[in-house]
């Protein structure tokens, strides 16, 4: 289940609908590869489950229903006849652009069976905490279920690559998922040095998203351990929050109050997602003065990532906001 879905029940129905409502950028930062599955065959693919996922040839009618793997498939150039809440991965998710025929099959939160089954996918692909009794259905009504890991904090990065490289085995795209990882592990070099040259190397950051209930604002951490601190990390930054997140997701949800001991960082510089308005940091947090007397506002080092980068993404989401990166800290 993605952290979208952590957040207080009104807090994600409201975001959910923000996110309807909102522009994001419609701009691929991926290019989507071609559909070249190797030659058809039988595959078996060992998920996140330990559970052997046997095709009798590489999946071509994919639904996916988590916005990571809608993202990775897409990359990956494969056939995403379904995904869970597709004007919401418009909205959330501007790295690799969703077929305008992709149909919906619900929200990622109850997705649809029968939505799902009309489409006579010979794969569905899901995340490991997104419901063992949709596995069940799926499984009983004979479709392949591939689960995913989605998130660890202790190993993020690779759990990513794991991820990204089982998902390409079954739909026969092993070539193009090398293609890919190669093409990021460029990006993260080229970054890297491009923000020492800069004179950034050891810059502290923090990166945060949030949300609003009436006048409330809650503002939820990214700690190490978090997929997107884990790669500006590996760019040569420090993460300066100093808290544990939880061990999935590396996410803590805290209040402005709960931030203040970064005003010590005189330095760092504050990254933030949101792609839906209100702008919880600009709009809700615009007259809170412990917020107006961070360093960091005031000196004009609140950068807000663009719209469309989906902070638990797969490589292209990770090349998106690495570009970020480079354009604030890089040279």
């Amino acid at each position: 289940m993605s952290p979208f879905r952590l957040l207080p029940l009104a807090a994600t129905t409201a975001i959910g609908a923000l996110a309807l409502a909102g522009c994001g950028s419609t701009e691929p930062g991926f290019a989507a590869r071609e559909n070249t599955s190797a030659e058809a065959g039988p595959v078996t693919v060992t998920d996140a489950r330990g559970e052997k996922v046997e095709l009798p040839a590489p999946a071509t009618r994919v639904v996916a229903l988590e916005w990571a793997e809608v993202e990775m498939l897409d990359t990956l150039g494969a056939d995403v006849v379904g995904a869970a809440d597709p004007k919401g991965y418009a909205t959330w998710n501007a790295s690799a652009a969703l077929d305008a025929d992709t149909e919906d099959v619900g929200y990622r939160a109850e997705p649809s069976i029968d939505a799902i089954m009309g489409l006579d996918p010979d794969l569905v692909v899901l995340e490991k905490d997104g419901g063992d009794a949709l596995v069940r259905q799926m499984e009983k009504a004979g479709v392949p279920v591939l689960v995913t890991e989605g998130s660890d904090a202790s190993r993020n990065l690779d759990r990513l690559r794991q991820d990204f490289t089982m998902i390409a085995q079954a739909v026969g795209k092993e070539a193009e998922a090398e293609e890919v990882l190669a093409g990021l592990d460029e990006k993260i070099a080229e970054t890297r040095e491009d923000i020492a040259q800069a004179g950034n190397d050891g810059a502290a950051f923090a990166m945060a998203d949030g949300w609003m209930e009436g006048a409330n604002v809650s503002i939820r951490m990214f700690a190490r351990g978090s997929l997107f601190s884990d790669v500006a990390e590996e760019v040569g930054l420090e993460n300066a929050w100093d808290d544990k997140g939880d061990k999935t997701w590396g996410l803590m949800t805290t209040d402005v109050e709960g931030i203040s001991d970064l005003k010590n960082h005189r330095d760092l510089t504050f990254l933030y997602s949101s792609s839906a308005e209100p702008d919880v940091f600009t709009d809700g947090l615009s007259k809170n003065r412990i917020w107006t007397s961070m360093p960091f506002v005031k000196a004009d080092r609140l950068h807000k990532l663009e719209n469309g980068t989906w902070t638990f993404g797969g490589p292209a989401s990770l090349e998106f906001f690495l570009d970020q990166l480079d354009e604030v800290l890089g040279s």
